[in-house]
């Protein structure tokens, strides 16, 4: 099996357990919008990708089609009340738990940077330290679990979480072929802009953002964990 159908089957993974999430904790009706949201948010990403349309940046960069309107509605979703619904829904310990998934998103990057096709600059050996992030979120899950002192490490976590992401973002996009290539590396960051990788960018950074945003409104919600009633950070 060709590294490209892993890819695609850790995509479908992923998405399937956001699926199983959803379901598990909306209501049936709220479960058919947020599916909706979903396999639009995925078709979207899959029709740029597939079209080639991200690889274009002669004029307006293709990444930004893809990243820009992501980005923005899921901003404008994790802020709304549909962000605080699923807050309040969703155990916060696994909004941080979930978070794990990035650890194959690190790896897939390292092994195209193994093939020539991303640079150096965004594994973890450049200085990207998602992974890092990645095999730590089960412990966040933990912690917020444990009372106030601990809940105060999960949060830290949580932002530390955010900085990395706007870190290995801001990397991948500089060192993309095109005109916001303002950081010169071993070679370009082109697997981000070659299908079906097209997902990091259109799905995989977006949705760990929002998992993000969406548990800082749960920590300052004042919400209960699982496993005991939860203070305010």
């Amino acid at each position: 099996m060709t590294f490209p159908l892993l890819f695609v089957g850790y995509l479908l993974v992923v998405a399937v357990a956001v699926a199983i999430l959803l379901l598990r904790f909306l209501t049936a009706r709220q479960s058919v919008v947020a599916l909706t949201i979903l396999a639009g948010w995925l078709a979207y990403a899959a029709v740029l990708g597939a079209s080639g349309t991200v690889g274009r940046y002669d004029h307006v960069p293709g990444l930004l089609l893809l990243v820009g309107p992501i980005i923005l509605a899921l901003l404008a979703l994790a802020l709304s009340q549909a962000g605080g619904l699923l807050a309040a829904r969703v155990p916060l310990a696994l909004l941080l738990g979930f978070q794990v998934f990035r650890v194959g998103v690190e790896l897939s990057l390292h092994h195209l940077w193994s093939l020539g096709l991303a640079p150096r600059l965004i594994t973890l050996k450049g200085g990207n330290v998602e992974i890092l992030i990645a095999v730590t979120a089960p412990i966040a899950a933990w912690l917020v679990t444990r009372g106030p002192a601990a809940r105060r490490l999960a949060w830290a976590w949580n932002l530390a979480g955010i900085v990395s992401l706007g870190n290995v973002v801001a990397r991948a996009v500089l060192s993309a072929p095109g005109p916001l290539n303002l950081i010169r590396t071993d070679v370009p960051d082109i697997a981000i802009l070659t299908w079906p990788f097209t997902f990091v960018p259109g799905f995989m950074a977006p949705l760990a953002m929002m998992l993000h945003i969406v548990a800082f409104r749960a920590f300052h919600g004042g919400r209960s964990t699982p496993h005991n009633s939860a203070s305010r950070v």
